[in-house]
């Protein structure tokens, strides 16, 4: 199983080393968010700085920047890497979007398909020499002179994933792109009996299989050395199901359990600023539907009946190099 870390919050003059110490560790890759820190740069420093460690972006802002300069960056830090860059895009909330980066919001799941499609455009302009020419709702590419015209580059394209919650964004992810981020509200029945298969029949729509695409993420890890540091995650774990919870976009993951209820009180909560309260509400047995739990010795089996042979890949932070070597062995889905 791929083990992804991340950097994100790292002062820029210490990534060079801190990459160092993921890769020397084991580490499959390591992931940027974009919340306090802009989510591109250090991956600049990672390119130069390792020679194993895959690099992703999880997640850039997609509307917050033209697809065009997604573009440049994705393939300066790709051939800077010799191909260990992935670009991870999400549509972020549409205050966010509005209030934050100022810029006009529409149906997130529409805009991001033609976002994909108009970044695959622009590099086959690039790669292959095509005519630049992708003409789409949200979305218009049609110059692209010689001086503007990156080197083509000697690796593979970078692969694009988005981070998907909902059917419709599971669609583009499947139809468009080269694998999915999930969201860490969801549970091991969720991700069987929902959305994997909305995945799969989005990859047969695209003439794709299940082993042509990678899936991360999908549920939380709480562990460390002793109880008390796992009871600590356990418990940051509790708060974030809580305030996820809150949102009605995400009950559908609720709904499988039957917690509809607990979804409704933790919205009314929330509405009234009852933030301390609403974790509250979340049981010890919630909490476990949502994560794989257990000390350094006991995580590894954990993980694998958590994720095992559904997703791909895991994130999880901190952890001792014995530990993550012991869960990249762990089997992933059968590829056949």
């Amino acid at each position: 199983m791929k083990v992804i870390t991340s950097i994100t919050g790292h002062d820029l003059a210490k990534v060079g080393d801190v990459v160092k110490g993921l890769e020397e560790s084991g580490y499959f890759g390591v992931s940027t968010q974009e919340n306090r820190f802009e989510p591109f740069l250090p991956h600049a420093i990672a390119a130069t700085s390792t020679t194993t460690l895959q690099l992703r972006t999880s997640i850039a802002i997609a509307f917050a920047r033209s697809p065009m300069a997604a573009a440049n960056a994705a393939w300066d830090l790709q051939a800077a890497s010799n191909g260990r860059f992935t670009l991870g895009l999400g549509s972020q909330v549409k205050g966010h979007n509005v209030r934050r980066f100022s810029v006009p919001w529409s149906a997130p799941a529409p805009r991001l398909r033609e976002y994909v499609q108009a970044l695959r455009a622009i590099w086959a302009c690039w790669q292959d020499g095509e005519k630049l020419d992708y003409q789409g709702q949200h979305y218009q590419f049609s110059l692209m002179t010689p001086n503007f015209t990156p080197p083509p580059l000697t690796c593979p394209l970078p692969a694009v994933q988005i981070a998907a919650v909902g059917p419709a964004m599971m669609k583009v992810a499947g139809e468009e792109c080269d694998g999915v981020l999930l969201h860490g509200f969801c549970t091991k029945k969720y991700l069987t009996d929902v959305a994997v298969p909305r995945l799969e029949r989005a990859l047969a729509n695209s003439g794709r299989k299940r082993e042509d695409f990678e899936i991360s993420g999908g549920g939380f890890i709480a562990t460390g050395e002793d109880d008390e540091a796992v009871q600590k995650i356990f418990d940051w774990v509790r708060m974030r199901v809580g305030f996820y919870g809150s949102t009605p976009s995400y009950w559908p993951v609720f709904e499988a359990h039957g917690l509809e209820d607990l979804g409704h009180k933790l919205n009314d909560m929330s509405k009234k600023g009852q933030w301390d309260e609403m974790t509250a509400e979340v049981s010890d047995d919630v909490v476990r539907l949502f994560a794989a739990v257990g000390r350094h010795d006991e995580i590894c089996e954990a993980i694998e009946e958590r994720f095992g042979d559904i997703v791909d890949a895991v994130s999880c932070d901190g952890l001792p190099k014995g530990l993550v070597q012991d869960i990249a062995a762990i089997p992933i889905m059968n590829r056949a």
